[in-house]
C-alpha cells in the first residue's frame, strides 16, 4: 500500500529557495496624463486617425489600473522617436544596466558575493543582442569567468517562471549552489504605433524594469524561507496569435487581442488546479497570490475565475498602478512587495502568463 500523501508533499520534488530578490527601474517616472499630453504633442498624433485618438484618450484618461510608468528616456519626446536604430540603441543602452542593478540588489539581499554565483539565466523579449545579455551581466557584476550563462528569449510576459524552472534544474543537477535569475524588459525599446487598437493599448500599458532573484539549494539562515514546492506549465499554440510580437519594418509590433483576459484567467485556473491537486491543497489554503497582472482587465478576469477578493491581488494591483505592465520582470516586483508587506506564512501561489499562449504556476511554502 502507498502511504497517504500529506498536504503539500510532492514526491520527487527538488529543492529551490528564493534567497534574495532585487528590482530596478529607470529613474524617470511618467504619469498617464503626461503620456497623453506628450502623445498629443508628438508627430505621431497627426499620423493616426480619429479612432486612434479616441482609444488613446480613453485608456489614458480613465482608470485603467495604471497611474505611472518608468521609461528609459530622459523625456517623453524621446519615446516617440520610433525607428529600428533608435530602438535597438535604447535596448542596448538600458537593458544591461537595469539587469545588473537588479542582480546587484538581489545579491545584497541574499548576503552573497558575485563569486558565489554558479549560473546566470537572463530572460527578455523586448530586444536582441549577440552575445546575449548574460555576458553583460557577468561583466558588470564581476561574476566568475566559468559561470554557466543562459539567455532565454521569446517567452514574453510569462518568462519568469520558465527562468526559475531552468534555475531549479541547474540546482538539482548539482552543477551549482546559487543561480542568478534575471528578467529585464525595456518596453520603450519595443515601441510601435499604428491605428490598430491592440497596438495602441499596448503602448499605454507597458513600462521598463528588471527583476532578479538568487535561487539557492539552501535558504539564508537569518531570513524568511521561500521554498519552491511544485510547478506546472501550459502552452496552447492554437491561441498563439492572441498575444505576440511580430516583426514589421524592422521593429517589434505587439499584437494584443480582446481574448487575452479570459484566456489568462482560464489557463491560470487550470495550472493552479493541476499543482494544488497534486499537493492535496485547495485555493483557500493560499496565504498570498503572486500574479503577473497584464492589465486591469486581466486582474479582474483572474479574480472572477479563481473566486478571489481584491485584497488577494492587492500586490499585483499596486505594482501595476505604479509601474505599469513590466512584462517578464513583473512577478519579481510582486514577490518583493508581498515579502516587504510581511504577508502571512504558509502556502503562496506564483503565476505568470503571456505569449504562446502560455501560463505557468508554482506552489511556494513560506516560513520563518
Amino acid at each position: 500500500m502507498h502511504a497517504k500523501q500529506e498536504p503539500g508533499s510532492i514526491p520527487g520534488s527538488s529543492t529551490l529557495y528564493f534567497r534574495g530578490i532585487g528590482t530596478a527601474t529607470p529613474a524617470a517616472r511618467y504619469t498617464k496624463a503626461e503620456c497623453l499630453d506628450a502623445f498629443q504633442k508628438s508627430d505621431w498624433f497627426a499620423r493616426l486617425d480619429a479612432r486612434a485618438h479616441f482609444i488613446a484618450r480613453t485608456v489614458l484618461q480613465r482608470d485603467n489600473g495604471i497611474e505611472a510608468r518608468r521609461l528609459a528616456a530622459d523625456s517623453l519626446a524621446e519615446v516617440f522617436t520610433i525607428d529600428p536604430n533608435t530602438l535597438s540603441q535604447r535596448f542596448l543602452a538600458h537593458a544591461p544596466a537595469l539587469a545588473a542593478t537588479a542582480g546587484e540588489r538581489a545579491l545584497a539581499d541574499a548576503g552573497l558575493a558575485p563569486g558565489d554565483i554558479g549560473a546566470v539565466v537572463v530572460s527578455t523579449c523586448t530586444g536582441y543582442v549577440c552575445p546575449g545579455l548574460s555576458g553583460h551581466v557577468i561583466e558588470r557584476l564581476g561574476l566568475r569567468a566559468d559561470v554557466q550563462a543562459f539567455d532565454l528569449v521569446g517567452q514574453g510576459c510569462a518568462a519568469a517562471l520558465p527562468n526559475f524552472s531552468l534555475g531549479r534544474a541547474l540546482l538539482a543537477s548539482g552543477a551549482c549552489e546559487h543561480v542568478l535569475s534575471i528578467c529585464v524588459e525595456v518596453s520603450s525599446a519595443a515601441m510601435y504605433l499604428d491605428n490598430d487598437p491592440g497596438v495602441l493599448i499596448s503602448a499605454c500599458l507597458f513600462g521598463d524594469g528588471a527583476g532578479a532573484a538568487i535561487l539557492s539549494r539552501q535558504p539564508r539562515p537569518d531570513a524568511r524561507r521561500v521554498e519552491w514546492i511544485d510547478s506546472a506549465t501550459l502552452t496552447v499554440p492554437a491561441h498563439r496569435k492572441a498575444l505576440m510580437f511580430e516583426q514589421r519594418d524592422g521593429m517589434l509590433r505587439n499584437i494584443l487581442t480582446r481574448a487575452v483576459p479570459e484566456l489568462a484567467a482560464q489557463y491560470a485556473h487550470r495550472v493552479l488546479d493541476t499543482v494544488l491537486g497534486r499537493a492535496g491543497l485547495c485555493a483557500t489554503d493560499m496565504r498570498a497570490w503572486i500574479l503577473h497582472a497584464g492589465g486591469r482587465d486581466v486582474l479582474l478576469a483572474v479574480e472572477r475565475e479563481l473566486d478571489l477578493q481584491p485584497r488577494d491581488l492587492r500586490h499585483s494591483a499596486a505594482m501595476l498602478r505604479e509601474y505599469g505592465n513590466l512584462s517578464s520582470a513583473f512577478v519579481y516586483f510582486v514577490l518583493q512587495a508581498a515579502l516587504a508587506d510581511d504577508d502571512a506564512d504558509g502556502w503562496w501561489w506564483l503565476s505568470s502568463f503571456g505569449a504562446g499562449f502560455s501560463c505557468h504556476g508554482a506552489l511556494l511554502r513560506v516560513s520563518r
